[in-house]
């Protein structure tokens, strides 16, 4: 089984999967950014956030708990 996209029962109650972003369940990815279409990556270590585009070339490039905030704010 590919870890990567949940069962049903993996899912949840209402077995429900987003297909576009199945690495929303891992706590390494900020839900909040992700629904934005970035990357939302998080560096578990220093607790900054990748605010680049969903599924991008090369490596993430983190910023502050701020920086990613405003990216948040900004979409709403």
């Amino acid at each position: 089984m590919n870890a990567e996209y949940p069962t049903t029962t993996d899912a949840g109650i209402s077995g429900q999967v987003d297909e576009t972003r199945p690495d929303l369940s891992n706590s390494n990815v900020r839900e909040d950014l992700a629904l934005t279409g970035r990357c939302a990556l998080v560096h578990l270590p220093s607790g900054r956030t990748c605010l680049l585009p969903l599924r991008h070339p090369g490596p993430c490039d983190f910023h502050g708990p701020g920086e990613a905030a405003d990216v948040v704010s900004a979409s709403h």
